[in-house]
């Protein structure tokens, strides 16, 4: 159980964003400023990353959450929605540099995902942020990889362990059912293939 804990801790959705964004850079087949490039890092490591733990952190403190984990769909609605506005904010952001539109289409993509985990919230289906995380990070990766021709296999084989682990440690803390861990996994993925190809066409 405490395995299952420290993956669920140190794997948290909201890191998920910052690791997309630093790939993106490490690998991506042109050249950026360094300066404009260390801009948007630390643009997307503010917004996607301590924003959202200082909201989640008042929201604590005012009791308009119990846990940090937002274990009900009534407690998720409010910082989900405060999730997928920053996503989108941060999307037309990264968009209207017209450098980086790939990254921008990521943030777009999991803005989409999150709003649907939202509007799930109202049938109460809680799916799993976690694998939302690491999912939407694969399907970004799988089509970065194939749009610039990269051989990322062995960074998405690892990922895909990840992923397993990650989804294993929900089920196992008791935190989802396994229909919403696996949904929130291909709904990730498939909007990121989904919005990519459309974005490519």
């Amino acid at each position: 159980m405490k395995f299952n804990s420290i993956i669920s801790y140190i794997f948290h959705p909201i890191i998920f964003p910052i690791i997309g964004t630093v790939l993106y850079f490490i690998f991506l087949p042109r050249h950026i400023d360094s300066g404009v490039k260390n801009s948007i890092i630390l643009s997307t490591l503010i917004t996607t990353y301590f924003l959202p733990l200082i909201f989640i952190y008042l929201l604590k403190a005012l009791k308009l959450i119990t846990t940090y984990d937002m274990e009900t769909t009534e407690e998720r609605k409010f910082p989900l929605l405060f999730f997928t506005i920053l996503s989108y904010i941060l999307g037309i952001l990264l968009y209207r540099t017209n450098m980086i539109n790939e990254l921008a289409i990521y943030y777009f993509g999991m803005t989409i995902t999150l709003l649907v985990a939202y509007l799930l919230l109202y049938k109460n289906f809680k799916i799993s942020l976690h694998t939302i995380g690491i999912g939407g990070l694969i399907g970004f990766l799988i089509m970065f990889s194939f749009n610039y021709h990269l051989n990322l296999i062995i960074i998405l084989a690892f990922l895909f362990i990840l992923a397993g682990l990650i989804a294993t440690s929900r089920l196992k803390l008791k935190a989802h059912e396994s229909k919403e861990v696996f949904s929130g996994f291909i709904l990730a993925v498939s909007t990121q293939v989904i919005i990519s190809i459309i974005y490519n066409m």
